[in-house]
C-alpha cells in the first residue's frame, strides 16, 4: 500500500469534490476526484467521466453519487458504476483518513464490482 496525502479534512464540506493527483505504480500521475458525499463520507474516484472526458470533480454530488455536468451520467461513489449515457465505470481508490488529512492509495484501484 502506498498512501499519498491528497488534502486536509477541512478542504471539503459534505456534497463537495476536488481534483487531486496521485502517483500510480509506474510513477505516472493519475488525476482523481476526492468527494464527500451528502452524509459526509469520503471517496476517491477517477477524475474524468468515462463517457466524455468531463471533469467529475466539477459535478454535483447527490446522495452517494456524483453527476457529470456534461451529459448527466451519475457515478456511484462506492462502486464506480454509472448511469446512462455512460456505460463504463470509473475506478475507485482506497481512501484513508489519518489525523486531519486524507490519503489515497493509487495502487488500490478497482473498477465496478471487482
Amino acid at each position: 500500500m502506498s498512501l499519498e496525502k491528497v488534502c486536509d479534512l477541512s478542504a471539503l464540506e459534505p456534497a463537495e469534490a476536488l481534483r487531486a493527483e496521485v502517483t500510480g505504480e509506474r510513477g505516472n500521475k493519475i488525476p482523481i476526484a476526492v468527494v464527500r458525499d451528502e452524509e459526509g463520507g469520503w471517496h476517491a474516484i477517477d477524475a474524468l467521466c468515462t463517457h466524455g472526458d468531463v471533469a467529475l470533480d466539477e459535478g454535483d454530488v447527490e446522495g452517494c453519487a456524483i453527476e457529470c455536468w456534461g451529459h448527466g451520467a451519475q457515478f456511484d461513489l462506492n462502486t464506480g458504476q454509472p448511469t446512462l449515457p455512460a456505460t463504463a465505470p470509473v475506478n475507485c481508490y482506497q481512501l484513508e483518513i489519518k489525523g486531519q488529512a486524507v490519503y489515497v492509495d493509487a495502487c488500490s484501484r478497482s473498477k465496478g464490482n471487482e
